[in-house]
């Protein structure tokens, strides 16, 4: 929807989540729909929970200032990350306020966001920043993040094949509305997992985040000299706290050890803006996941481009066609047809 916005082409999409357990549409993929349609006035069909099918026919893109609301603890991340390419491209800045799941399963969690996605979003001459008031957790949701973009006239290329130095290593341990020994607890997992492992001791934030539910989570982050990454663990019912450290530091020690110059989910979040970007960009992921493989295919079907791929060595460059806001550079309808269960696999 976002590409279909941005070229101003109509987009029918067929067997939408088809091997899913609930197929069709959830409610943040509603809430996303939502927001595209208002941000393009556009048209819309099929808007309903459970539809596999979608037809949408976007105008012009509208700045302005947005609010949404998931409804349930649904992504508000994965709500925003489908309207910032558009809003990148709009005439004026845009603020987006979307309440929802700031820390949920197979989602990026906001830390994610500001510290990884956001930067690494930057290198290519976006410019967005975005801020937390309140923390939403699985099940009850209630979070609350704002989102200002900027517009470009377009976005630069990147080599993100080479990491540079390490400058710094982070992480954060946080609860809601749990007892703060647990955040503790975790933050001493962190720091003996890493003397265990020869790395210099990260800078460790204790945080009590402000929500209307209960969770915990443990964020390790590490910026180089080009580029950040960052792997999150979320605590559930059941999973001691030292767990919860030992998912997100282990996380970190696998990338090290490897050639891999951006982690997993970064790769599939920056290739839409590698591939409307001017001029050749190229990455290094710890592997090729189906999330990846599925989103360069996806790109190929609106854009004159071909993505290579070495899967062996986590290598994926792309010639971006230089997309500037207000040129026609592309033409033609598209339908697009999901593949069966192609959003099961790998999930981000």
């Amino acid at each position: 929807m976002a590409l279909a916005a941005i070229l101003q082409r109509p987009l029918e999409i067929h067997n939408i989540r088809a091997g899913r357990k609930k197929p069709g549409l959830r409610p943040q993929h509603l809430i996303a729909v939502k927001a595209m349609t208002l941000i393009t006035a556009g048209k819309v069909e099929g808007a309903e929970l459970g539809s596999t099918r979608l037809y949408f026919e976007p105008r012009q893109i509208v700045p302005g200032s947005y609010s949404l609301d998931v409804g349930t603890a649904g992504s508000t991340s994965l709500v925003l990350q489908t309207m910032v390419p558009a809003l990148l491209f709009a005439k004026k800045a845009s603020r987006v306020v979307i309440t929802g799941g700031t820390h949920v399963p197979w989602s990026p969690c906001f830390h994610y966001l500001k510290e990884v996605f956001v930067p690494g979003l930057r290198q290519m001459g976006g410019a967005i920043r975005v801020e937390i008031e309140r923390w939403g957790w699985y099940p009850k949701g209630g979070g609350k993040v704002i989102a200002s973009v900027s517009p470009v006239t377009g976005l630069c290329s990147i080599d993100r094949t080479w990491r540079g130095e390490l400058q710094d290593t982070y992480a954060l341990s946080a609860v809601s509305n749990l007892p703060v020994s647990i955040a503790e607890r975790q933050r001493n997992q962190v720091l003996k997992r890493y003397r265990g492992h020869g790395h210099e001791v990260p800078q460790i934030e204790l945080l009590e985040g402000p929500s209307q539910g209960t969770g915990t989570v443990v964020f390790v982050g590490a910026r180089f000299e080009n580029g950040a990454v960052g792997f999150t663990s979320l605590g559930k019912r059941g999973k001691p706290a030292e767990k919860v450290a030992d998912d997100a530091c282990s996380d970190f020690f696998k990338f090290m050890a490897s050639g891999a110059a951006i982690d997993d989910h970064l790769a599939d979040q920056l290739v839409l803006y590698m591939a409307l970007a001017k001029g050749r960009s190229s990455l290094i992921a710890g592997r090729i996941t189906k999330h990846l493989v599925t989103n360069m295919w996806v790109i190929e079907q609106f854009l004159p481009v071909k993505f290579e791929v070495d899967v062996e060595a986590g290598r994926v460059s792309v010639e971006g066609i230089g997309f500037s806001a207000g040129k026609e550079n592309w033409s033609g309808d598209l339908v697009v047809p999901a593949e069966k269960g192609d959003e099961a696999s790998e999930k981000n």
